[in-house]
């Protein structure tokens, strides 16, 4: 839970980035790649995640410029990497506009539970962050080269001069 949104806003730059390197990897023929037959694709994920920004953040009281969850979902990667970066920006600014650090402690009503404003902030940073996790194991399905985001991707280790892994 974070109870100051200067906090929010430095780790909200950290994992927007993160996800950026991951959607702007995307190819429009990845989009298809299945977790499994009949399942979610990646590029379900992919939107997902950009129209949850919005979702989410419109529960908890705060409307921020990104897509409706109901929209559909664009046949280009690069619209929904420009969907996503357009909106966590919004939301950014939408959190620094109408909420300060006194109101972080404040609740509100979330999904038919009660959570602290802080913790919905958290929470939409561990939502992108588990689906940009599968997110990575359909990209190396797909045969997409994975960027690393907490340190360098398997691909990315000879460039630091580490020795590949299996």
């Amino acid at each position: 839970m974070f109870s100051k949104i200067s906090e929010f806003l430095d780790a909200w730059r950290y994992e927007t980035d993160g996800t950026l390197k991951i959607l702007k990897a995307l190819t429009d023929e990845s989009l298809a790649q299945p977790v499994a037959p009949g399942g979610r694709s990646l590029g379900f994920i992919a939107w997902h995640i950009t129209t949850t920004l919005g979702e989410m953040m419109g529960h908890a009281g705060v409307t921020a410029d990104a897509p409706n969850e109901k929209s559909p979902m664009p046949a280009a990667a690069a619209a929904i990497a420009a969907a996503y970066e357009q909106g966590a920006k919004a939301v950014a600014e939408a959190v620094k506009t109408n909420w300060s650090d006194e109101q972080l402690g404040d609740d509100v009503a979330m999904y038919g539970e009660t959570w602290k404003k802080g913790a919905v902030l958290g929470a939409l940073i561990a939502h992108q962050c588990h689906h940009r996790g599968q997110m990575t194991v359909l990209m190396r399905q797909a045969g997409l080269k994975v960027p690393g985001v907490y340190g360098p991707a398997r691909e990315e280790w000879p460039a630091y001069g580490m020795e590949a892994q299996p």
